[in-house]
């Protein structure tokens, strides 16, 4: 194999000093980069991941980077590692698999991805010298668990795992395993905000600064990276398994769109209703800023659910008239007026929910949509905080085919089912 020369530039160019500091420390066996948005801790985990693969060791180093849903791969993690490489003038050198989203280093180390959502493609694999989990929180302590296991082969030296999350409620099972009851041995703990990302373009910063005087408590949570400090929810209680869907399959499918851009996802939602029993089946998301109306039209005509009725933020008449125009010739507007979000939540409320773990967008806000506080009185006030409510909102507009209007309480629901509307 020719002889491949490293160009990295000079550091203060390239990694910011929170992983600069830990850039060749493999101490820790496990290590949490965690904190707020647009901190750099993903890009500066990948650099050391990339580093350390480079270096020469008795055997080269397999990396295994992981997400939750695999679908969620291409344009995130994988993405990631090739500007990394490209950074350092080494892509040009590397064998690029997009089949298998597999990576091959001019040394032979390899970079393999794939998502827990099957894990038994990852129990297959043998030989790991490192696991990367991004967005750890969208995991659970079975997936962190089951991938300790994959590290425990003597094959490797200086073996370890890496967690890249933002925090979300103390709920999540990061907070409660990594820092509920201190911090386990052979870990180490990183935090980082948008202030230790020298990299950081100005507007992106003064978007993040604009949060403390809009949302002071989103502010801590989503720029500064603090856990949310658990109030009064507004789902105080759900559950979050593999939904089995073929036992579900006779209840009817309902759908719900919420409308994101820039600062804010766009929600699309799948979920079934058991009237009868009362219970609400989560099982489907697809969440994700900067999305145009034809790429949320390919991306609902991907799913499979073209040819739904599909219930949207009427807010956004236009976005609603562009989308049928692609060809989703059955979304409408939703129903608004005067307290639709209560009446939405009230409804939502009447039913045991229940949400696959793999919409854990949708757990997220489950786990962090919260009852507003009057600031005088510290009573809680009958209006949710309007944040963590994108997935919710979608859920809401799902549900009101099925939803009785307020001016005709006698309307049941089967009557208004056979309305089509």
């Amino acid at each position: 194999m020719a002889k491949i020369n490293i160009n990295i530039p000079k550091p203060h160019k390239v990694f910011n000093k929170k992983i600069y500091d830990v850039i060749f420390d493999y101490r820790h066996f496990t290590e949490a980069h965690y904190g707020g948005a647009s901190s750099g801790k993903s890009h500066g985990v990948v650099q050391k991941i990339v580093l350390k693969a480079l270096k020469t060791w008795s055997k080269p180093r397999k990396v295994l980077f992981t997400r939750k849903v695999a679908a969620t791969i291409k344009d995130s993690i994988f993405e990631d590692v090739k500007s990394c490489l490209s950074d350092f003038k080494l892509l040009d050198h590397c064998k690029i698999n997009m089949t298998d989203y597999r990576i091959e280093l001019p040394n032979g180390a390899v970079f393999l991805f794939k998502g827990m959502d099957n894990p038994e493609k990852i129990k297959s694999i043998k030989g790991i010298s490192d696991v990367v989990m991004e967005e750890a929180t969208e995991f659970n302590l079975e997936d962190y668990t089951q991938l300790t296991i994959r590290l425990r082969e003597r094959t490797h030296k200086d073996k370890q795992l890496f967690l890249m999350f933002n925090p979300v409620s103390k709920l999540n099972w990061v907070y409660k395993y990594f820092f509920e009851n201190g911090t386990p041995n052979d870990t180490v703990i990183i935090h980082s905000t948008y202030t230790d990302n020298r990299f950081l373009d100005e507007t992106v910063k003064r978007t993040l600064e604009a949060l403390a005087e809009r949302n002071p408590a989103y502010y801590r949570i989503y720029a500064l990276g603090d856990f949310a400090t658990l109030d009064k929810l507004v789902f105080p209680k759900f559950t979050k398994k593999v939904i089995d869907r073929e036992g579900i399959r006779h209840l009817p499918s309902y759908f719900g769109l919420d409308f994101g851009y820039v600062n804010d996802p766009s929600a699309f939602i799948h979920l079934k209703v058991d009237i009868d029993n009362k219970k609400l089946y989560i099982l489907d998301e697809y969440v994700k800023k900067g999305m145009l109306n034809n790429e949320i039209a390919e991306v609902i005509k991907n799913l499979g659910y073209s040819k739904e009725r599909i219930i949207a933020d009427s807010a956004e008449q236009k976005s609603i008239s562009e989308i049928r125009q692609r060809g989703i010739n059955r979304i409408a507007p939703a129903r608004k007026g005067k307290d639709s979000i209560m009446q939405g939540i009230q409804f939502i409320q009447q039913f045991n929910i229940c949400v696959d773990e793999r919409c854990f967008k949708t757990i997220e806000e489950l786990e962090n949509y919260t009852w507003k506080k009057d600031k005088r009185t510290n009573e809680y006030m009958n209006e949710p905080v309007d944040t963590y409510n994108h997935c919710i909102d979608a859920i809401r507009y799902a549900c009101e085919p099925i939803r009785p209007v307020k001016k005709d309480h006698k309307q049941t629901y089967k009557a208004i089912q056979s309305l089509g509307l």
